[in-house]
């Protein structure tokens, strides 16, 4: 909660006061001001010979209430949306109030990390085939399918987001399904799914 400033004249009769001699206790009590309040108005009268309100470190904000509304988006959209806002600011003002919001810059993983249930179970079926034949492997087809997004998988991608938020794509931003298998013979096909019905098919006759 931000206090209210004491008005200049106020703060004028306190160290006015002080001057005379009076204690910062009786001080207090009089104008009924905290303690650590009167000490830190006459600490800036002695320091700086004024009692007004001293100009804070770093630059005013540049951005109005409205313009720091901050929505998911790029750093340039958003310079952009402060132009047809009326309020043209620069990248460096637009990051400063991403960050105030609790918003940072981050590079989007290329592939999600496998979690500890995948590789335990990846592990798992690794050791229960470990003295399978040669005659049996020739017989695996091995396939598997995946999800090419629009933007490409090896494309970096800033994004903003806050700690603990997982970034997603408004809409899907577009993708593919691919299926795809191998085996001792040789690659398959690459076949494009277009929905369960297909991928079943397709598994069927590779």
């Amino acid at each position: 909660m931000t206090l209210k400033e004491l008005p200049v004249e106020l703060r004028d009769r306190i160290v006015s006061r002080q001057r005379s001699g009076e204690g910062y206790q009786n001080i207090s009590a009089a104008w009924k001001v905290p303690k650590n309040t009167v000490a830190s108005i006459i600490l800036i009268s002695k320091k700086f010979g004024t009692t007004k309100t001293l100009p804070r470190a770093g630059l005013p904000a540049k951005l109005s209430n409205r313009g720091a509304l901050v929505r998911d988006g790029h750093l340039t959209e958003l310079e952009s949306s402060s132009v047809e806002m009326g309020e043209p600011s620069r990248r460096t003002t637009i990051s400063a109030a991403l960050h105030q919001s609790g918003f940072y810059g981050r590079v989007a993983r290329r592939k999600p990390l496998l979690s500890k249930r995948h590789m335990t179970a990846h592990l798992e079926f690794a050791k229960r085939h470990l003295k399978d034949s040669q005659t049996m492997r020739i017989k695996i087809i091995w396939s598997d399918e995946t999800k090419i997004e629009l933007f490409g998988l090896n494309a970096k991608r800033h994004i903003w987001k806050k700690p603990g938020t997982i970034p997603t794509m408004k809409n899907g931003g577009g993708s593919i399904m691919l299926w795809g298998c191998f085996s001792v013979a040789g690659t398959g096909r690459l076949v494009k799914i277009e929905g369960k019905d297909e991928r079943s098919k397709v598994q069927r006759d590779p």
